[in-house]
């Protein structure tokens, strides 16, 4: 369903992302770890053609990003990090519109948008102005938004961020539902979203791919039983903490 191929990017000298390779297959959840900086979210941008890539190509349901993008975004549903909403609309108003963009119309989109708000818990809030939502009904609201063409494909940039624990809990119970049928691809840098939702994971640092497999497997991996030591000696540690250059003593006079 998603095949990442090579896929690099460059920023100026700053490589990004540095020939990325991977794949989801349909009925899997892959979890994309990764410190902040690492590259999740440029890669996830290149997959749904937001960004173009330097060289490098993926491909979804077969379909090339590079090549046919139109076509390909068809198949996705994306929520991207701190993603976009009209305030000012409410929750059926915005899924409504977002509908028409997708090019539903008629009893087709009716069903789609009454879907998506049954998917995601959003009934209660249907008629309610967006500004007033807690920030998990507004998560909810733009994860709506990525399901209301039935998509083959999810990619989630970080669908938990600032959730309360209970919101975490059932977003990624959702996420385990959708990902028996799709394939589902999200970042994120909390370790313990990989035993609660997903069927694979990768762990990425500095662009590069350093760790691809089960959740049971990453735990053996770390000889310790513990996914944070993996990922501790797997990742680069910036503290963002510069040293200091010693200084030598004045010289008495």
């Amino acid at each position: 369903m998603i095949e990442v191929d090579s896929l690099t990017k460059q920023f100026g000298s700053k490589t990004a992302v540095d020939k990325l390779s991977f794949s989801v297959k349909k009925g899997e959840v892959l979890g994309f770890l990764g410190p902040n900086g690492a590259g999740k979210s440029t890669t996830m941008r290149m997959i749904t053609g937001f960004f173009p890539p330097t060289s490098g190509d993926a491909k979804v349901c077969g379909i090339s990003i590079v090549d046919r993008p139109t076509e390909a975004k068809k198949k996705i549903g994306y929520l991207p990090e701190s993603a976009p909403l009209y305030r000012d609309m409410t929750v059926i108003g915005f899924l409504n519109f977002c509908a028409s963009v997708r090019g539903l119309s008629g009893a087709f989109k009716k069903n789609a948008v009454e879907r998506a708000i049954d998917t995601c818990f959003l009934e209660s809030v249907a008629h309610q102005s967006i500004d007033t939502l807690s920030k998990g009904y507004r998560h909810r609201t733009c994860l709506a938004q990525a399901l209301l063409h039935d998509p083959e494909v999810l990619i989630l940039d970080e669908p938990t961020d600032g959730l309360d624990p209970n919101q975490k809990f059932e977003v990624r119970q959702l996420i385990k539902r959708l990902g028996k049928s799709k394939a589902i691809l999200f970042s994120t840098h909390i370790l313990e979203e990989v035993e609660a939702a997903c069927t694979r994971a990768v762990i990425v640092d500095r662009g590069a791919i350093v760790a691809d497999g089960t959740p049971d497997e990453l735990i053996a991996r770390s000889g310790t039983g513990s996914l944070t030591d993996l990922f501790r000696n797997l990742t680069t540690r910036d503290t963002g903490v510069k040293k200091e250059i010693a200084k030598p003593a004045p010289e008495k006079a």
